[in-house]
């Protein structure tokens, strides 16, 4: 329900390719890391967001989506449920196209809204066991 097959294939190949990633540090234990280093890997122009906005993976940090001073085109949540549905909210007032809540990160309400705003999206999925899988 929260990430069928096309809408994931569409953010992945349709939607554009610079991705805020919000919660990535240059911390390599946490999975936002890796995950960012595998949407490099594919293309991807990841912008990590962060309260510290450091530099990862060559990126200049933000500590929020709306100091990002450009487009952003989907908005990946790295933050536990509670929090991730405010974030939602701004990724729909910064005009992104997608949000993906990554594994374990699910708030309905919020899906509810991003919908209803216009914004694909996907929950409980990660782009980087998705990616490799679309051949």
């Amino acid at each position: 329900m929260y990430g069928d097959s096309a809408t994931v294939r569409k953010i992945l190949t349709e939607l554009g390719d610079t991705w805020a990633i919000v919660g990535l540090s240059t911390n390599e234990r946490r999975a936002a890391y890796g995950v960012a280093d595998v949407l490099q890997r594919y293309g991807k122009r990841i912008v990590p967001v962060h309260p510290k906005a450091e530099t990862v993976h060559g990126e200049k940090g933000y500590p929020s989506l709306d100091a990002i001073p450009f487009e952003v085109d989907v908005v990946d949540v790295f933050v536990n449920s509670d929090l991730a549905g405010p974030v939602a909210d701004e990724a729909t007032r910064i005009g992104a196209k997608a949000v993906w809540f990554q594994l374990g990160v699910i708030d309905e309400a919020a899906y509810e809204r991003t919908h209803a705003a216009g914004l694909d999206m996907v929950m409980d999925r990660c782009p980087a066991i998705e990616i490799p899988r679309l051949g």
